[in-house]
């Protein structure tokens, strides 16, 4: 990429939590990969109340390198909570977001800037082959087929953590206020311009996955219930499709008693009615309650993060932030 062609400036987030092992080589080619990308850019590590000393590695490689900046959350609030504030605290035009565990070389980063020139707004790194077990691979396609349900099935297919953005498209969001997050959903309220580039996928280099799939299945369950009124249209749909069911019933026990003098007789039929139209109504109500606890929740207006202290490099400290450190 020659001078003309780079990027106005990039700032790359990156969620952190567990990931102490891995992130003095991911600053190390971070910078290379971006100091050869863009004159102007800017790396945003953001501890997500990790229990082990990602923060201070995390310190150390903001003294360390330039541009890079660090924000220290007050607990455990997600990966999603935790790239909302990298991503809102990103001062340059193009975001990209990366997991700390190299699974998605950063030398990969060009790529996505380079179809990002092309006219879309969003752009996501989708690996080539993913280096998952069969039950994360299972739980990340569920977690697709939520998001289709909001995304359009084209998009969801290519959703990935590696992904670049251009800075206007977190103005459709920049309101937000709600403790569940999904920056793949969120992304489609700024722009409909999404694109994809196959990328490498690289082993973990240490630790296993932070994602379980109990976690991933309730990630699944709170795009959907949050984001889509999908569940709502079935659980209509559901009583609607009992009552003509029911209709019909009553339609066969008339028929009968007409026709043959005697209604349908037995307790296992009747009982197997109730228990069916009883199982329909459990279940719709299930679906408004969980509608419901998110209302609840906003209401609430719990945040989706909570900032404990924010670290910058020497070389990269605004005159505000220099300021405020001489008044402290």
């Amino acid at each position: 990429m020659t001078r003309a062609e780079r990027p106005v400036s990039v700032s790359v987030v990156v969620p952190v939590f567990r990931g102490g092992a891995t992130l003095a080589e991911l600053a190390q080619r971070l910078e290379r990969t971006l100091r050869d990308t863009t004159d102007r850019y800017e790396v945003v590590f953001v501890n997500d109340g990790s229990p082990d000393d990602s923060w201070e590695h995390i310190e150390q490689a903001a003294a360390r390198h330039a541009h890079m900046r660090a924000i220290d959350l007050m607990r455990n609030y997600g990966q999603h909570n935790a790239l909302l504030a990298g991503i809102r605290a990103a001062r340059h035009d193009v975001v990209v977001t990366i997991d700390d565990d190299l699974q998605n070389p950063p030398e990969e980063i060009p790529k996505l800037l380079a179809r990002l020139d092309e006219g879309f707004d969003v752009v996501y790194g989708t690996p080539a082959s993913r280096q998952h077990g069969l039950w994360r691979e299972l739980a990340s396609h569920l977690t697709k087929i939520a998001l289709q349900s909001v995304m359009g099935a084209a998009t969801a297919r290519s959703v990935s953590a590696f992904r670049a953005f251009r800075a206007q498209v977190r103005q459709g969001f920049e309101d937000y206020r709600s403790p569940y997050v999904s920056i793949d959903v969120l992304l489609t309220w700024g722009t409909q311009r999404f694109s994809s580039v196959v990328v490498d996928h690289s082993p973990r280099a240490s630790g296993q996955s932070n994602y379980t799939l109990a976690r991933l299945v309730m990630h699944a369950v709170n795009m959907i219930t949050g984001f889509s009124t999908w569940p709502l249209q079935m659980a209509s749909l559901v009583g609607f499709v009992f009552t003509l069911f029911g209709f019909g019933v009553l339609a066969i026990v008339i028929g009968r008693y007409l026709m043959l003098g005697y209604s349908v007789q037995g307790f296992p039929f009747l009982a197997s009615i109730i228990a069916i139209f009883s199982g329909a109504q459990l279940f719709t109500l299930g679906v408004v309650g969980e509608y419901l606890a998110r209302i609840h929740f906003r209401t609430m207006e719990r945040p989706a993060y909570v900032v404990r202290r924010q670290v910058s490099s020497a070389r990269d400290r605004t005159p505000d932030e220099t300021a405020g450190e001489v008044r402290s």
